[in-house]
């Protein structure tokens, strides 16, 4: 009984006092609840897909939107992650519980390999640099079929459950458990020094900070959550096959990049939503109408670009909430004065 007290005492003092709060409660109750009203294998397919790549958004939020990091050859580590598991899985017959951590760990390896060398570059030259690494482990790939597949990719690879719902379960609790671990390490002292990184490397170092470790830090992490989701996208009833041409391809690179633009950066559930809204539109203009489904997709994220340029779940958070100007809490866009210090917010435009 006292947990329960605590829950309900949590979700009325911290969640039911904000309306982006009561947004995300909603969402995750409804994805908890929506094998419950149809088990569609497509639908399921397309929800355990799109869990997946908020994953991999929220991991190039984190190294990008974060610390600064600019990655344009993101692929690396969710193709690294994916290959990883996919051939110990088809060479060694290993299970998706063996095979998964292991993925995320070649992963969490490869942001490291990838943040050593990339610790003196900047801006486009730091984007760049990190291009280069998944055309590497491509051209790897290529020049060892018989090992890796080659152009044909991984076959034989274990299916993490015996039923698309379990699988469902299994991603999206997988997912939420990193989101909100990831939310509480940007929330943190770390997720400040990575704010510092970002705004002023310089300024931060002058500080005493040691600039060096945390974007290491940031890189690993980054890596290891980007892994994640490719070792899980391997083992999921959505890959049929793992090849380069789908994990680590260009478009697989830029698409993080378009998804935490459009949903807004260095806010962990900006990815998710540019994800939830871009993937499964996508996916059904391409049934809908397959020729022009690239043009309409370009044309809603310039849309988006033009008139939220900070991304769409910002422009919607700053629209139904204020920032206190005395405490900066946050409280809903309708009160007069704010629910921890009491000071006017009237006269205060949302931010």
């Amino acid at each position: 009984m006292y947990y329960v007290r605590y829950l309900v005492r949590y979700l009325q003092n911290e969640v039911l006092v904000l309306p982006s709060r009561v947004i995300v409660l909603v969402f995750v109750a409804s994805l908890l609840a929506f094998p419950l009203l149809t088990q569609d294998p497509n639908i399921l397919r397309t929800l355990i897909v799109t869990a997946l790549f908020s994953l991999y958004a929220v991991s190039w939020d984190l190294l990008s939107g974060y610390t600064g990091q600019v990655s344009l050859g993101h692929a690396l580590f969710f193709g690294s992650g994916a290959y990883a598991s996919a051939l110990l899985s088809s060479h060694l017959s290993l299970p998706p519980y063996a095979t998964v951590p292991a993925g995320a760990a070649v992963a969490t390896a490869a942001g490291l390999l990838v943040g050593l060398p990339c610790l003196r570059l900047r801006k486009h030259y730091l984007a760049l640099a990190t291009l280069a690494f998944p055309i590497m482990l491509t051209g790897f790939v290529l020049a060892f079929p018989g090992f890796s597949g080659g152009e044909g990719g991984v076959w034989r690879i274990a299916r993490l459950t015996s039923t698309r719902v379990a699988e469902y379960y299994l991603i999206l609790g997988v997912a939420l458990g990193a989101v909100v671990v990831l939310w509480r390490v940007v929330e943190s002292r770390v997720g400040l020094i990575f704010h510092a990184i970002r705004e002023d490397e310089t300024a931060a170092r002058a500080l005493g900070i040691n600039t060096v470790r945390y974007k290491l830090l940031a890189f690993a992490l980054s890596g290891l959550t980007a892994g994640a989701a490719g070792a899980l996208y391997a083992h999921s009833s959505a890959a049929r096959i793992v090849a380069p041409g789908v994990v680590l391809s260009l478009f697989m690179s830029f698409q993080p990049v378009i998804w935490t633009i459009f949903g807004g950066a260095a806010t962990i559930y900006g990815p998710i939503t540019g994800v939830f809204v871009l993937y499964p539109l996508l996916d059904t203009l391409n049934v809908v109408i397959p020729k022009y489904r690239m043009l309409v997709f370009a044309l809603l994220v310039l849309l988006i670009l033009r008139f939220m340029p900070q991304g769409i779940s910002t422009w919607i958070r700053d629209a139904i909430e204020r920032v206190c100007p005395s405490c900066r809490v946050r409280n809903i866009a309708t009160r007069r004065a704010c629910r921890a210090c009491g000071a006017p917010l009237q006269a205060q435009s949302p931010r």
